[in-house]
């Protein structure tokens, strides 16, 4: 049996704690930030809650979302060929593993179209998925043991960045690049952070929501959204920043997320 708990010796994580908050949840996002020139800025999608039954629509936008992101591009050696391939391999392991284990997840739709996601894992859950030596396995066999070694070690240097236990985690989170770089996603974005805000505000055992990214185009986005950060790691030559987001007092009623 392989084992996946030896020295990770490639991947150097450089753990710079900042002053934290007292609860925080992780990972990672692909959300947008620029400006738009056409498209009218009113336009309001509709937050539904996913299930396995959209596991192909999430799979594709989340790739999409992921394939270019600089830390991916470290992760899975974009250099080498069949990055792609790595990228849509480890984007299917973990959004099967999540449905797998029922795990909740929040979806934006424009006229019925997936055009935005968010994976969640509850705070009691957080380390549900990477966990599983059935997934562990999968990524080995699909990825190879190096790139599944960079990506635990990855993932395990930003929770080592969150303290308390009592957060939701974000595995995953993306909007449709072909509405990044436009006003409208950046409106698109904020609508779902605002649902992910006031959905995870509700449960009582959790006290925010942290996110992690290695874009730097993102991180006034994110501060501007009332995110506050908190740690910093080096995975490999990018530098990923970690976010928290307090839980607020619900802003509005729970969206009636459609099942």
């Amino acid at each position: 049996m392989v084992c996946l708990d030896k020295s990770l010796e490639l991947l150097s994580m450089a753990i710079t704690r900042k002053p934290a908050c007292q609860n925080r949840c992780a990972r990672r996002s692909s959300v947008n930030t620029r400006p738009f020139m056409s498209l009218p800025a009113a336009i309001t999608g509709e937050i539904r809650q996913l299930d396995s039954g959209y596991s192909r629509e999430t799979r594709s936008l989340l790739f999409r979302a992921y394939r270019h992101d600089p830390t991916f591009a470290y992760l899975f050696n974009a250099e080498r060929e069949g990055y792609e391939q790595r990228v849509l391999a480890t984007i299917r392991q973990l959004v099967k593993q999540h449905f797998l284990q029922n795990q909740p997840a929040l979806g934006l739709f424009l006229q019925d179209r997936l055009v935005g996601v968010a994976l969640i894992a509850p705070p009691q859950r957080r380390l549900g998925v990477t966990e599983s030596w059935a997934w562990r396995l999968r990524m080995v066999m699909d990825t190879g043991l190096g790139c599944t070694q960079r990506y635990l070690a990855y993932y395990n240097a930003v929770l080592a960045c969150v303290p308390s236990e009592t957060v939701h985690v974000l595995p995953l989170i993306g909007l449709d690049p072909e509405f990044q770089g436009q006003k409208l996603g950046q409106d698109l974005s904020e609508q779902l952070l605002a649902a992910l805000h006031d959905w995870c505000a509700v449960d009582e055992h959790s006290q925010g929501i942290v996110v992690d990214t290695g874009n730097p185009l993102y991180l006034e986005f994110y501060k501007r959204q009332g995110y506050e950060e908190i740690g910093e790691i080096a995975v490999g030559p990018v530098r990923e920043h970690v976010f928290f987001h307090p839980n607020p007092q619900v802003s509005l009623p729970v969206p009636d997320v459609m099942a």
